[in-house]
């Protein structure tokens, strides 16, 4: 495994030589897969370099021990799926890391208390209270991160103990960690006191699980990322803590390329993009949370909204506007002012009653359903809205687009009998289906959510409910779900559908929510057949991108700002070459808008290599460049991104193959000649040039 085969090239390179880069090129190893990787390694006379013709060099040192883990690593490892929590060993390995980083820290900072120390998505953190008020440094994590690969490499045996509760009392007090204190008379009484040693050094409060040892955590898989603020229970009256957070995985490739999509992140993040490229924007002097559209953004949401109406039309759903704001007593009967008064804005004072700002549109649908007598004909009835709503968030919470305080979702609400639900939950799921595939999201994970302790509705209707997701799921074909035992809503069951993004992100959109518990809080009911009876109708909250803004954030970082050809705002850039083709490129460009082509003309003020790199930078699908020849010949020589030259082509031509095509890969390659434009400057060069 240990020996690759070197052309000739490699072979003519100098013994003596300190460094030697072999870049990306096959190595061919013993296993007869050919794979690719990056070396870099010292070159030196006494590591047995063999250079006769048709000989194998043998890498030792550093370079062995990297070809001898070649075998563990993922043939294509930017398409490499990264384990999650839901592998029961990494979260083992997740809390254990915790603890091994709170016992490094009390080692190197006496002065610190642990509080809580979990795993999370990616890794774990622990909360610190520091007495002395110092804060830990960039400088502070490398000697923690240190500490714990000593704590690592002594294999300490991470032991469980259950104790009761006067003895665990005395041992917290005997430390002095009145935090510990605190979570233990949050305990409930009937539950044990269970506590996790390291060795015969360190302990903490804690349920688990854990690793057996501290050496079945990998050093190399685990690094410290950085430290935030936080405060106690979460309550900004309480202590200011410290947190610092970390990643653990089970191999050191996976924290390899866990680093490399975070690398990638940082250059796809939808606030730079949407600065960048003047798409949307949050105003200090208007608050924060609150997100002000752009005229190229406006472009591109409403082609999403327009997306989404047009599939829901076709889909049977008729769609709604309702107010922003409706009088308290509303939210108070849906119950929303009792459970979620925390997350509302303040109430308003109008004529002597309070009105509230709207959290959620389903009341507001209640009270339409409820305007009329309804029959089991009418049933079912599917109603969506693309209505904005209003959220209190902290100020600290907000973050971009995917946390704001006003958001539109794109909520819809469908009533029907309980014969009819798997039916109506089969067509939500081919609707989002259809929906987010327009987007190039292809790839899922579903979560089917049940019955939690305390909940609303019967035994029957709960298990018919939950039967209608189970089937509709499985007539879908989609059986590859997980199932979260206890974690529906207490007004039903759910499905949450996870989309994955371009570089292997899981986010959170869609969901499907069985309701019990509106329908009867508003008195909803329809006539049966036989006139007989008035029912409940079940209702079915949905909902497909979550909210407009959110989506927009996680498509704009999907596709790193460069949409595709019918979702871009700007779908063709025309490069004026002389002050005589502006009048030329106008016609174009009215032409364009009168057939529904996005067209923009740059003010060529600028010599048109700067013209091509501004359109490069702008992630302007396609351009043209227009000179004397274009302007006698009627045709565009057009460019596309990411492909290069595709040649002239009469300009009805081009709209026609604009129009018809999703992206640029679908526009045809017209005719090529390579000649040069008006002006002098060669296209194809000046682009070649700037890439």
């Amino acid at each position: 495994i240990n020996k690759i085969a070197v052309s000739d090239s490699f072979r003519k390179l100098s013994m003596r030589s300190y460094k030697l880069v072999i870049g990306s090129w096959t190595m061919l190893v013993t296993t007869g897969r050919a794979l690719q990787l990056g070396l870099f390694f010292r070159q030196k006379s006494s590591h047995g370099f063999m250079t006769s013709r048709n000989k194998f060099i043998s890498l030792k040192s550093k370079s062995s021990h990297v070809l001898a883990t070649v075998s563990e690593i993922p043939a294509d490892i930017t398409e490499a799926e990264l384990p999650t929590n839901e592998d029961d060993e990494l979260v083992r390995i997740r809390h254990s890391s915790a603890h091994v980083m709170g016992m490094a820290v009390q080692r190197l900072f006496p002065d610190a208390q642990v509080t809580t120390g979990p795993w999370i998505e990616n890794g774990f953190y622990y909360d610190f209270y520091r007495s002395s008020g110092e804060q830990f440094s960039i400088n502070d994590l490398k000697a923690i991160k240190k500490e714990m690969e000593k704590i690592i490499k002594k294999n300490f045996e991470i032991r469980k103990e259950t104790i009761d509760r006067a003895e665990a009392e005395r041992r917290i007090k005997e430390i002095g960690e009145s935090f510990k204190l605190e979570i233990l008379q949050s305990i409930p009484k009937d539950e044990d006191i269970t506590i996790y040693h390291i060795g015969d050094e360190w302990w903490d409060l804690c349920a688990g699980p854990h690793v057996e040892s501290t050496g079945q955590i990998k050093a190399k898989a685990l690094d410290l990322s950085s430290v935030s603020a936080a405060y106690w229970r979460g309550d900004e009256s309480r202590q200011a803590l410290q947190r610092i957070y970390g990643t653990a995985w089970k191999e050191a490739w996976q924290l390899k390329e866990h680093k490399r999509r975070l690398e990638e992140a940082k250059k796809r993040d939808h606030r730079t993009l949407g600065k960048k490229l003047d798409l949307f924007s949050i105003q200090d002097d208007a608050g924060g949370g609150l997100v002000f559209w752009h005229p190229k953004g406006s472009k591109v949401r409403g082609l999403i909204e327009d997306t989404w109406k047009e599939a829901h039309i076709k889909a049977g759903y008729e769609l709604l506007y309702t107010p922003h704001v409706a009088n308290l007593n509303l939210w108070k009967t849906s119950g929303h002012y009792d459970f979620y008064r925390d997350g509302m804005f303040d109430q308003m004072d109008v004529e002597d009653e309070q009105y509230q700002l709207k959290p959620m549109n389903c009341p507001f649908h209640c009270l339409m359903y409820k305007d009329k007598l309804h029959s089991y004909r009418d049933l079912p009835i599917r109603w969506a809205e693309l209505g904005t709503v209003y959220r209190y968030e902290r100020s600290g919470t907000l973050h971009g687009l995917f946390r704001v305080r006003g958001f539109t979702q794109d909520d819809a609400h469908i009533f029907c009998t309980s014969d009819q639900l798997e039916n109506e939950i089969i067509g939500v799921l081919d609707l989002t289906q259809n929906i987010l595939s327009q987007f190039g999201f292809n790839k899922y994970d579903i979560m089917l959510s049940t019955r939690p302790e305390k909940s609303v509705g019967s035994d029957q209707i709960w298990e018919d409910a939950t039967n209608a997701l189970v089937g509709a799921l499985h007539r879908k074909g989609w059986d590859d779900y997980t199932i979260d035992q206890g974690g529906g809503s207490f007004y039903g069951p759910k499905i949450d559908i996870k989309i994955r993004d371009a570089i292997g992100r899981k986010w959170q959109c869609s969901t499907i929510q069985c309701d019990f518990n509106l329908p009867e809080r508003f008195d909803l009911t329809y006539v049966d057949a036989d006139q007989s009876r008035e029912l409940r109708p079940i209702m079915l909250h949905r909902a497909i991108f979550g909210s407009i803004e959110r989506f927009f954030g996680i498509l704009t970082e999907s596709t790193a700002g460069d949409f595709p050809l019918w979702l871009a705002p700007t779908q063709l850039r025309l490069l004026p070459v002389t002050d005589a083709a502006q009048h030329f490129c106008q016609k174009v460009a009215a032409r364009a808008l009168d057939v529904g082509i996005r067209v923009e003309i740059d003010p060529g003020k600028e010599r048109l290599a700067k013209q091509i790199r501004n359109g490069w930078d702008q992630r302007i699908p396609l351009m043209a460049v227009v000179g004397e020849r274009e302007m006698q010949s009627g045709e565009l020589a057009v460019r596309a991104r990411a492909r290069g030259e595709l040649g002239s082509v009469p300009v009805d031509d081009l709209f026609t193959a604009i129009l018809q095509a999703r992206s640029i890969d679908d526009i045809p390659t017209f005719r090529l000649d390579h000649e040069e434009n008006e002006g002098g400057v060669d296209f194809q060069q000046q682009q070649q040039q700037h890439e």
